[in-house]
């Protein structure tokens, strides 16, 4: 149950961030990357704070053997940059520039109850749904050599 409550601080104290930061609204991510028109740079002094308490957390984590609530951290398995990091970080990225949302937004945003946002949402849940069967797919066909 304390895991739960962690998870669940941490995720509206999140939310609280994007809302108060504006980041819920997709016309602040396509401003900033609007260059030659209506340039909006709100999204870089995120950017700029969020970088900083990150690494703080980061440097807290490292010195402590065990997370609060779970008995070990878990480590990333995978440290190289490959063509399957590389494919998803560009359609993270071309979907973010399109639309303006990313997936913590995009929940946030949720509350409003905005039409777009829902279609979004569900979007990105039949995409990562779609991506979960291919991968098993994938990792089930024989490799050949």
């Amino acid at each position: 149950m304390p895991r739960l409550l962690v998870a669940l601080t941490a995720g509206l104290l999140f939310g609280l961030g994007l809302t108060v930061s504006g980041m819920i609204n997709p016309a602040k991510v396509l401003n900033f990357l609007d260059l030659a028109g209506h340039w909006d740079p709100s999204l870089a002094f995120v950017m700029a704070a969020a970088i900083p308490m990150a690494a703080i957390g980061y440097a807290l984590a490292r010195r402590r053997p065990a997370p609060l609530c779970v008995p070990a951290f878990v480590r990333p398995t995978k440290t190289r940059v490959d063509a399957r990091l590389v494919s998803g970080a560009v359609l993270f990225g071309v979907g973010w520039g399109l639309v303006g949302f990313c997936p913590g937004p995009a929940l946030a945003a949720l509350a409003f109850g905005n039409w777009r946002t829902l279609l979004f949402v569900a979007a990105m849940l039949v995409g990562m749904g779609a991506f979960q069967i291919l991968d098993r797919a994938g990792e089930a066909q024989p490799r050949s050599a």
